[in-house]
């Protein structure tokens, strides 16, 4: 079904979801290319040392071997010990970089993401029809073709390299080892800057390809996006509910305090406002109470009801209902009229204690 087809891109929150599951997206490629091209480039640079280590420990134990009348394990032993302690001497350094370079381009490429999520066991993997699936998916092909395709070029790049040295091995024969060697680590550098050359191509295509996969395994369906629009905003009609149920108890709570109101002035059934001022305690009249239409009818009710003097000012309400919030004084602005309207007020309820 046209619904169903995902043809939405991921959104904020499904890329968050994703990635603290741990699906992130990386191109295997790059990082291999970039350690290939730091091990040998750090190889190149600790040769001599490398070289040197070697030479001094093998000149040693053939000096230790010659001077020995038998070889005892104990002998044995410590000419190993010997040898094991150059070799991690000279490994070492490479290894540690390597690995650190390696740990950079995965946090590179993944944000440094860690998450466990990841480990947790996953029983859906070790059923045979998803094993089968997955052997025969587009990625599998791809992975696939990717891993011929290097190996081809490998040997061909191997043995292009051997096929030229070829003709120089009667030369090599009377040539010194140092010479040798050092002709040999040169062969050894071009060809693997070759390989590198042309894996660095393939790794572009292949971070391509990953980042368009990872896209794609992203997108959403139509469905999908407004069912996560409704659990991140909730939904439409539950919202449009709570603001009816909010504006009702607001209302309620406003239409308590119209009682306590000195007057109401109105405008005469649009605009209604319910004014109180206590000259001990409130610096200019306060609004308890505003409405328009319906709302204003009310409030006029209310006060009639509660014995709330009622005055109809059509400027004087419609300018307080559309300057003043509920529970705000008056502005300076309106004083002038406010005053001549509490005057009235006041005057209205001496005549009615007199009486």
């Amino acid at each position: 079904m046209a619904g169903s087809e995902k043809t939405e891109k991921a959104t904020p929150k499904k890329r968050k979801d994703e990635r603290k599951k741990g699906n992130t997206f990386q191109s295997k490629d790059v990082v291999s290319v970039v350690l290939l091209f730091v091990a040998f480039f750090v190889l190149n640079l600790l040769v001599p040392f490398i070289y040197q280590q070697i030479k001094n420990i093998y000149m040693a134990q053939m000096k230790k071997i010659v001077t020995m009348d038998t070889l005892t394990v104990a002998s044995a032993n410590q000419l190993f010990r010997e040898g094991a302690i150059v070799f991690f001497a000279t490994v070492l350094p490479v290894a540690v970089i390597i690995m650190i370079v390696a740990i950079i381009m995965s946090g590179v490429q993944t944000g440094f993401l860690v998450t466990g999520d990841a480990l947790k066991p996953k029983f859906n993997r070790i059923n045979p029809l998803s094993g089968i699936k997955r052997m025969f998916s587009l990625r599998s092909i791809v992975e696939l073709l990717k891993s011929l395709a290097k190996v081809v070029l490998i040997i061909w790049i191997i043995y292009a390299v051997i096929l030229s040295i070829i003709p120089m091995t009667p030369d090599m024969l009377v040539t010194k080892i140092d010479a040798n060697m050092m002709f040999m680590s040169d062969q050894t550098m071009s060809m693997v800057q070759t390989v590198c050359m042309i894996f660095a191509v393939v790794a572009i295509l292949d971070y391509a390809y990953q980042r368009y996969d990872y896209e794609k395994k992203l997108k959403m369906t139509k469905q999908e996006v407004k069912d996560e629009y409704k659990q991140t905003e909730g939904n439409p009609e539950i919202k449009g509910k709570i603001r009816q149920k909010q504006r009702e108890m607001s209302m309620s709570r406003m239409m308590q305090m119209v009682p306590q109101a000195d007057v109401i002035v109105r405008n005469p059934t649009h605009y209604a406002v319910a004014l109180k001022y206590d000259m001990d305690n409130d610096v200019a009249p306060l609004v308890l109470a505003k409405g328009k239409d319906h709302i204003a009818l009310r409030i006029v009710a209310v006060g009639e009801e509660s014995k709330v003097l009622v005055k109809e000012n059509k400027a004087l309400a419609r300018g307080l209902y559309e300057s003043v919030e509920i529970n705000e004084y008056i502005p300076a602005e309106l004083y002038k009229a406010v005053a001549e309207l509490m005057a009235w007020v006041y005057s209205t309820k001496k005549k009615e204690n007199v009486k």
